[in-house]
């Protein structure tokens, strides 16, 4: 098959497209041709090396964790998918070789949900990881609900976003941090927009001058510094980003493969609660601009790469 894949960690001139070995389909596992692959932070903070101190990587690495598409081959021992079946996955294993960048993938069921019939297959590419983050952290960890003020931070991002609309689907009032030419666009997911900054905590305080009942980082450092002291009483802090929460009272959450919580999103991608906004598509060939476009930080909504449409070098 074709693919992405890398054989040393660096930036994105280390990205190879072409030939690769094609995948082995488990008992638990199902082959599923890749229609679209969203691009993640964490790609690319994988693929220079960052998290080599929390997960192997078995060279050569295939990138990526999102993916949606159609069922090809469904295992021995799996029975909850048929061939034909459309697709959206998370499809994260505990150590980094055989990712989502590719023709094929041999995906474990239980990083897999049926796909929501009303978005396109780049749309929901870019569902899994940065919906999963959000719904977890906003229903599991800040339970988030009805009357609440959110203060969501990078709230035009791909986890943001989605976070902005899972919480005003829960029935809370959102606050979300974006810079100002994307203020129209977290006022159109249902949130009250803040500019990033200097002065920051005094916007904040001037929209909840009580203080925020819950606060999503997505940023860490000085912003999340700054967040803690915008709680209400009793009120609850959680990052993405950065560990150091916990010594603020407050809890890290690094995103789990779940094909409940993913079925859940689905269903509220179908219901018209959540949905996904893509900046741009670039052909697999190319993924390598695609990292270089999602590491310069200003993305809205989702990047994606999708199987063909392109050939040429990467870097």
């Amino acid at each position: 098959m074709k693919g992405i894949s890398y054989s040393r960690y660096g930036g994105p001139e280390v990205l190879e497209y072409g030939e690769l070995r094609d995948p082995k389909v488990g008992p638990d596992q199902v082959l599923v041709e890749v229609r679209a692959a969203a691009v993640n932070p964490v790609d690319w903070k994988c693929r220079e090396g960052y998290l080599d101190g929390l997960l192997d990587a078995v060279f050569p690495v295939i990138p990526g964790w999102d993916v949606s598409g159609v069922v090809v081959r469904p295992g021995a021992a799996v029975s909850e998918f048929s061939a034909g079946d459309e697709v959206i996955g998370y499809v994260r294993e505990d150590f980094l070789s055989r990712g989502t960048f590719a023709e094929y993938v041999a995906a474990p069921v239980r990083t897999l949900a049926r796909k929501p019939r009303n978005l396109s297959f780049e749309e929901a590419a870019g569902l899994p990881l940065a919906g999963l983050t959000a719904y977890q952290v906003l229903v599991k960890v800040l339970g988030a609900g009805r009357g609440e003020t959110v203060l969501v931070h990078a709230a035009a991002g791909g986890v943001g976003s989605l976070a902005v609309q899972i919480a005003v689907h829960l029935g809370a009032r959102v606050i979300g941090t974006a810079s100002e030419r994307n203020h129209d666009y977290v006022r159109g997911l249902g949130g009250e927009p803040v500019t990033y900054g200097e002065g920051l905590a005094e916007r904040v305080r001037g929209l909840a001058p009580e203080g925020v009942d819950a606060v999503f980082d997505t940023i860490g450092g000085d912003t999340l510094t700054a967040s803690a002291h915008l709680l209400a009483p009793g009120g609850r802090l959680a990052s993405i980003a950065d560990p150091e929460v916990v010594r603020h009272g407050g809890r890290y959450h690094f995103v789990r493969p779940d094909a409940g919580d993913l079925t859940e999103l689905a269903r509220l991608a179908e219901q018209g609660a959540v949905g996904v906004h893509v900046q741009e598509t670039f052909p697999l060939a190319r993924a390598a601009d695609a990292h270089r476009l999602n590491q310069e930080g200003r993305t809205r909504g989702k990047i994606v790469v999708t199987p063909g449409g392109g050939t040429g070098e990467t870097s």
